[in-house]
């Protein structure tokens, strides 16, 4: 991968404590999908931890379903085409929004931790926000799951991995 990466990081919400060196995660996250991918140049993305009420809203707004889910996705690129921020040069990746609740819940239905369940929906939504797609299942789904596994065990979050986290940096 050439160029910079900047990861902007947002917390919106007030129901969950986002635990020491989980920025840190994130943007080690966005890096290791960008540089899996072989992404050329630099990029920016847009992280924003909300709470369930909050992805709902955004869900029925965008998505017309009306209920809470773990993480959305929004792309600015269509196919490898990307704004550029003109400060800075670098492409605008597009936002990845988390309810760290729905993540506190779905890391206690797998029992694994928070910062792997964060770790998970940071890779995911950074394939989205490259162009992947699971929707419609099939070669494609398969596909976007080796991606999201190779990616975290890379970083260390591997399936029945475990991942120590330090203070960050």
């Amino acid at each position: 991968m050439t160029g910079k990466v900047k990861v902007i990081i947002s917390n919106n919400q007030n129901e969950v404590k986002i635990p020491t060196g989980v920025r840190m995660l994130i943007r080690r996250c966005c890096h290791a999908v960008l540089a899996g991918e072989k992404f050329e140049g630099s990029a920016e993305i847009s992280v924003t931890f909300v709470d369930d009420a909050q992805i709902q809203e955004l869900n029925r707004q965008y998505r017309n379903i009306d209920k809470s889910t773990d993480v959305l996705s929004f792309p600015l690129g269509i196919d490898g085409v990307y704004d550029v921020n003109n400060d800075t040069g670098a492409q605008m990746l597009g936002d990845i929004v988390i309810s760290m609740q729905h993540a506190v819940e779905q890391a206690k239905t797998y029992g694994h931790s928070l910062q792997r369940e964060v770790g998970f929906l940071t890779v995911h939504s950074m394939l989205h926000l490259l162009g992947y797609d699971h929707e419609a299942g099939g070669l494609e789904q398969v596909r976007m799951r080796e991606k999201e596994e190779a990616a975290l065990t890379q970083l260390g979050l591997g399936r029945g991995g475990s991942y120590y986290m330090d203070d960050e940096a």
